[in-house]
């Protein structure tokens, strides 16, 4: 990796903050997330603590700019110049792990974050979770809470009486227990629809996170935005710096135009836009497949991408990339769904 140059951090930054003397101005961040932090997992929605250190540390050393990420979604809505590598922070799901090992860490190294919970498992008081008193304690700190949904459910297998409850629900319980309604959401297991992002938006969401990875910037679909997951086989610092220093791969005329498949393996295609020095390098990967897709260029700038088998049921992910300068890339991570019963 390039050496990073150092710019000023801001721990607690808001979208007015000035950006430091020699800073390049940018309309994108990097939105990192976690899961479990520490303590017993599977490896791939888990993180060990001593990778979460070495994450902090880089965050602090390595001259990053670091937004609550409500702010950095109304900055980046409102068209506000960033810093370059600018990030925010978020966990997913309820579990304990985030008042008993993450938050003491980010408090320490004064770095903002979001944590989206799923309220039914925090109101059964289940054991390895949250309560409601760590919650609002964690609110009341500054800490941003988000919603995940009532009982996490796949939202797009569910009737639309369903999304809609499970989402005015969680809402309706944080702003009980906190004294604050939740602005930003995110899609249990990453996964949406064109109804049921329909229907985030129209409960009044400032924005909509998934879990493909990707770059968030100003000309982004502000409810299907992505995050780079980080997990024990997925967080090594080099990854994290692979994430949290790319830049956008800014597309238009993409297709298919939502996630759930129609036809199987799905025909996808869109056209660059933006810096394209790197374009003859642009590659695809699909999670569910060893190989490369095959890149079809059709003109200077549409891309086809042709994957060699179908999708299993389910989630697969495909991210493309292309080389970018001083050794960066830009991303475009896509999610798509093969239906399957719930």
């Amino acid at each position: 990796m390039f050496p990073l140059r150092p710019i000023v951090l801001t721990a607690l930054a808001v979208a007015a903050a000035p950006i430091a003397q020699g800073a390049l101005a940018a309309d994108w961040a990097s939105v990192i997330t976690y899961n479990r932090v520490g303590g017993d997992g599977d490896g791939t929605s888990s993180i060990r603590l001593e990778q979460f250190e070495a994450h902090l540390a880089e965050i602090q050393r390595g001259g990053y700019h670091v937004m609550a990420l409500a702010e950095l979604v109304r900055a980046l809505r409102a068209r506000q110049d960033l810093p370059e590598r600018t990030i925010a922070i978020t966990i997913d799901d309820s579990h304990a792990s985030v008042h008993a090992e993450a938050w003491p860490r980010l408090r320490k190294a004064g770095l903002p974050f979001t944590v989206f919970v799923a309220t039914d498992i925090i109101d059964r008081a289940a054991p390895g979770y949250l309560t409601w008193a760590q919650l609002r304690e964690m609110a009341g700190a500054g800490v941003g809470i988000g919603n995940l949904s009532a009982s996490y459910p796949h939202l797009p297998y569910q009737e639309p009486a369903r999304v809609r409850a499970e989402i005015a629900q969680a809402s309706a319980r944080i702003r009980e227990e906190t004294g604050a309604a939740p602005v930003l959401f995110a899609y249990p297991y990453g996964e949406w629809s064109r109804e049921v992002r329909a229907e985030v938006a129209a409960q009044g969401f400032l924005a909509a996170f998934g879990q493909h990875s990707g770059i968030v910037h100003s000309g982004e679909d502000w409810f299907t935005l992505p995050r780079f997951a980080m997990s024990e086989s997925l967080g090594s610092i080099g990854r994290f710096r692979l994430a949290a220093t790319a830049l956008p791969l800014r597309v238009s005329d993409l297709t298919p135009a939502h996630p759930m498949i129609e036809s199987n393996p799905p025909a996808i295609g869109f056209t660059v836009h933006g810096p394209a020095e790197g374009i003859d390098r642009l590659a695809c990967f699909a999670s569910s497949q060893s190989a490369p897709a095959r890149i079809e260029r059709l003109g200077e700038r549409r891309i086809e991408v042709r994957l060699a088998q179908p999708f299993p049921p389910g989630r697969t992910r495909v991210n493309c990339t292309m080389p970018g300068p001083e050794g960066r890339w830009h991303w475009l991570g896509l999610m798509f769904l093969q239906p399957t019963e719930r």
